[in-house]
């Protein structure tokens, strides 16, 4: 076994070294995030054509950007809709996931070849690409990528759960809950979910670091966050004409960004998968990536 692998699994049962640092990591970026205005005076916004592309200085350490904009200032409250888009991404998904695939594993029969019919039709759509046609009916904004990358996100939650579901649903526990007369809403809310919130928080990290990519992918493109404000894929695209001049700093600090908490993400996503019990079955990210093909 190699070392990096011994520092990954730690003590049984825990996360790690690893898995450690990575939730470190991904504490100290919402603590940032959170009180990012109150570590900067500068005005994220405040363009001065007469700084462009300055070096770092007094009170501004990291630069300027090609308007003349304080990088730092900007990084830090990008990371706002950085983190913020993500979480509404997991949060509306998970929900509505979980929702589909307890109500198809418990009830099966017609439901459950329904659910599985139309969850089939929503895999035939990348969830970037869906996010892309929404904005382009609706007109660019984090509000409607959200939404697009949500619904894209269900069918991968809905399947990996509702397998989860019904080997919980076969346990002898249950048939014991259903002979003393409990009702399947009250089994489901008070043993079944319960019982799957360790592959639900688990799975949960890990489509927040697949949904920080895509929502940066999209305000990339300008369909997401739009120019001026400060956003960690905007800044990425809006660097680009720095780095033909030599210019990195924008492009590759954002870029850095993301790609340090989204391998924070994975990697505690995959901490808490092996620790749920059921990471070697379930685990989405040894089989597919939301939007970028594969099976489920």
């Amino acid at each position: 076994m190699t070392a990096l692998a011994l520092l990954g699994r730690g003590r049984r049962g825990g996360l790690g070294v690893l898995g450690t640092t990575a939730a470190v990591v991904i504490v100290a970026a919402v603590v940032l995030a959170v009180l990012g205005p109150a570590l900067t005076s500068a005005d994220p916004d405040a363009s001065d054509l007469a700084n462009a592309y300055a070096p770092p200085g007094p009170g501004h350490p990291l630069g300027f950007d090609g308007q003349g904009r304080d990088l730092l200032a900007r990084l830090l409250t990008g990371a706002r809709t950085s983190l913020l888009g993500p979480l509404w991404v997991v949060a509306l998904s998970m929900t509505a996931g979980t929702l589909i695939a307890i109500a198809a594993a418990w009830f099966g029969g017609w439901l459950d070849s329904v659910v599985s019919a139309a969850l089939d039709v929503v895999f035939a759509f990348p969830g970037v690409l869906l996010a892309m046609l929404v904005a382009a009916v609706f007109g660019p904004g984090l509000s409607a990528a959200v939404l697009a990358l949500s619904v894209a996100y269900v069918p991968y939650i809905a399947r990996l759960l509702r397998s989860a579901a019904l080997a919980e649903r076969r346990k002898p526990y249950v048939q014991a809950l259903e002979v003393q007369g409990a009702g399947s809403v009250a089994i489901c809310l008070r043993h079944l979910v319960p019982n799957l919130m360790p592959l639900i928080a688990a799975q949960a990290t890990l489509f927040f670091g697949y949904a920080m990519v895509d929502l940066a992918i999209v305000s990339y493109f300008g369909l997401g966050v739009r120019p001026p404000a400060a956003d960690w894929g905007v800044m990425v695209a809006g660097g680009q004409p720095g780095v033909l001049q030599g210019y990195l700093a924008e492009s590759s600090l954002a870029g850095g960004c993301i790609v340090v908490l989204v391998v924070a993400f994975n990697v505690l996503g995959e901490r808490l998968s092996d620790d749920s019990g059921q990471g070697a079955a379930f685990g989405p990210s040894r089989w597919w990536r939301p939007g970028r093909g594969g099976t489920a």
